[in-house]
């Protein structure tokens, strides 16, 4: 059981800021009470993802739930054939069991034809996502079993803020992963020592008009994982972004990143963005190589998303001053603009 202290709410009162780990317990909820904790749960959107590196697919997969409705998707893209590959499936508000304590515990979307599965397990230092998913008119099979050594893992981001309108936490870091990754005929092998996952876990009260473009990227160096998470919404003066540098060099692996501006660079929707930090740690340019996209309209319910997969290529530079250099990294860029 989690000690007191190791909550992102503690005795009715929510921790802001960075935290030096991910509390053992994140509920945004636990410092509301009856009618305000039942308006807010509808507030509440949470997820678990991942992106994966791999040199020969670019892939992202994530369970979601907004309480009214929980979802999943998965995506593939092959860059020898350039096709990508998509699946998603939806579910009961809260079926997901995304669970508080991350850490030793589990979670899955279990469907018809369906079923995505993380097993976070912090004593083996594994962390195990199994993914089995049927063929449909649209798409290929997609299956894979995958390991991420979390002993060899980057330092975590773990940020709690205010919105205007709302409160956000994520937690991330960086995994070494292996295993294999199968879409239709084709299996990709992944190595630990070349292919990585990064985590992606939100617990956010989000506002009623969201916006937000995000992107990442990570990388093995001969000093260890490097990579970057950056963002650019609508913050509160004052209160912590979740965006970060991860330098094999830093004290904690993970420093602190603010003030990130995306400058797409052409009309099309293959340019290249420029994303750069107002100090000059990260100068980076993002060139995508495909993108899927949601775009829908229900009422005063609506959502415009796209996230971009693609290369990295620049320079990001330490507090330390050691400069690491980005070349043709796999990543992703994404954009948010919805009502929810």
């Amino acid at each position: 059981m989690a000690a007191d202290h190791d909550r992102l709410v503690v005795a009715g009162t929510r921790r802001y800021g960075r935290l030096p780990t991910r509390p053992a317990v994140v509920d945004p909820l636990a410092e509301y009470h009856g009618l305000a904790r039942a308006r807010r749960r509808l507030r509440l959107k949470e997820w678990v993802g991942f992106t994966l590196v791999h040199p020969e697919v670019y892939s992202s997969l994530i369970l979601q739930d907004a309480h009214y409705l929980a979802s999943s998707e998965i995506y593939v893209y092959d860059r020898t054939a350039t096709v990508l590959h998509q699946h998603a499936s939806t579910a009961r508000g809260g079926s997901l069991n995304l669970p508080h304590c991350l850490m030793d515990n589990s979670c899955a979307i279990d469907r018809p034809g369906y079923h995505i599965a993380y097993d976070f397990s912090e004593q083996t230092g594994r962390h195990h996502i199994k993914i089995e998913i049927a063929a449909t008119g649209e798409a290929p099979a997609i299956s894979g079993d995958l390991m991420l050594n979390a002993a060899a893992a980057s330092a975590p981001l773990s940020v709690s803020s205010r919105l205007p309108g709302g409160q956000m936490y994520t937690h991330k870091a960086i995994y070494p992963v292996s295993g294999t990754l199968k879409f239709g005929d084709t299996t990709v092998a992944f190595l630990p020592e070349r292919d990585l996952a990064v985590l992606d876990e939100h617990r956010s009260l989000l506002p009623y008009r969201t916006r937000w473009v995000w992107g990442t990227f990570a990388m093995p160096t001969e000093d260890g994982l490097a990579g970057a998470n950056f963002v650019n919404r609508p913050e509160v003066p004052g209160q912590s972004e979740e965006s970060c540098l991860w330098t094999p060099g830093a004290p904690g692996g993970c420093e602190a990143l603010a003030d990130v501006r995306f400058h797409k660079q052409g009309g099309g929707s293959g340019a290249p963005w420029l994303i750069t930090s107002a100090d000059g740690r990260l100068d980076v340019v993002f060139t995508p190589e495909g993108r899927k996209s949601v775009k829908r309209q229900l009422g005063v319910l609506a959502i415009d998303y796209f996230q971009m997969f693609g290369r990295y290529a620049g320079t990001v530079r330490a507090d330390d001053g050691t400069v690491i250099v980005v070349k043709d990294v796999h990543g992703v860029c994404e954009s948010m603009d919805a009502r929810l």
